[in-house]
């Protein structure tokens, strides 16, 4: 390969690390794809980590020792959590998507790949995911905010089916009750999915009692596996009972009004504004 400028190794770095998040890069690595030294290149990661943390794009973590590298960490602050969760809010809470029923429409957010992607990030920063070994949801319209939240730290994701499938070999199945509807609901999963005595986070995009997340924890009880944490896009405010606890909303969604055709929607105040 050609010899890189300074500029371009730092640019190729950053492109590098910001592809695959949570990944460890050995300084061998860099040294062999830009043939320099191990001096030149932790010089350029101590750029490339500086300028990161001035501009508040993420972290940079140095690990030492021999399995020791360079790795990013996405991070976002509540200045940006603010931006990001009030823009979506302002999506939301446009008139023309109150559905009948006093359903609200999300589909072009939650398959907004720029959007979805930010909500990854966002909830990558309020989880610590260090023992974490799987990022837990189930079909199908909290596929891809998992999906970001998997890729942001770096781990797989494994997907709840409404229906088992005959292409996943022996399943586990539970019958649940939605706490919206109270209707009996069931959830299955592959038995090779997961590895006993694991530790996973649940994503999921919608939450009004929490019987869903509820029957997604009495699933990972049948496979001896620890849950950390529950994080959802929108919570509604209403019941303020759920059925589960210690869970994380980005936004919180207080009324869909069809007769006066508005929709009250706000971003979680844990995560704008600062502790006080």
């Amino acid at each position: 390969m050609e010899k890189l400028k300074r500029n371009e190794r730092i640019a190729a770095i950053i492109k590098i690390l910001g592809d695959q998040p949570n990944k460890i890069f050995t300084l061998n690595y860099f040294t062999e794809k830009f043939t320099a030294a191990k001096s030149t290149i932790s010089e350029d990661i101590m750029v490339v980590k500086q300028s990161m943390e001035k501009m508040k794009l993420g972290k940079i973590q140095t690990i030492s020792g021999a399995a020791g590298g360079v790795k990013f960490i996405p991070y976002t602050t509540k200045e940006q959590n603010k931006e990001i969760l009030e823009n979506i809010c302002q999506h939301l809470g446009q008139k023309e998507r109150i559905l009948p029923g006093g359903f609200l429409y999300m589909a072009d957010i939650i398959y907004s790949p720029q959007m979805i992607h930010q909500l990854g990030e966002v909830f990558a920063s309020q989880f610590d995911y260090k023992e974490v070994d799987y990022i837990i949801t189930v079909e199908t319209k909290g596929i891809p905010l998992a999906m970001m939240v998997a890729k942001a730290m770096n781990l797989p994701l494994v997907i709840l089916r409404r229906d088992s499938k005959v292409t996943e070999g022996s399943t586990v199945s539970i019958n649940y009750v939605s706490g919206s509807s109270k209707k009996m609901q069931r959830m299955s999963l592959a038995r090779r999915a997961i590895k006993p005595n694991s530790k996973v986070i649940i994503i999921d995009d919608f939450m009004k009692a929490g019987g869903t997340a509820k029957g997604m924890m009495d699933m990972m009880k049948e496979f001896d596996t620890q849950v950390e944490g529950i994080g959802v896009l929108i919570a509604t405010k209403e019941p303020q009972e759920k059925l589960v606890e210690d869970y994380i909303p980005l936004l919180i969604l207080e009324e869909v009004g069809e007769k006066s055709e508005s929709v009250e929607i706000y971003p979680n105040p844990a995560l704008i504004y600062p502790a006080l």
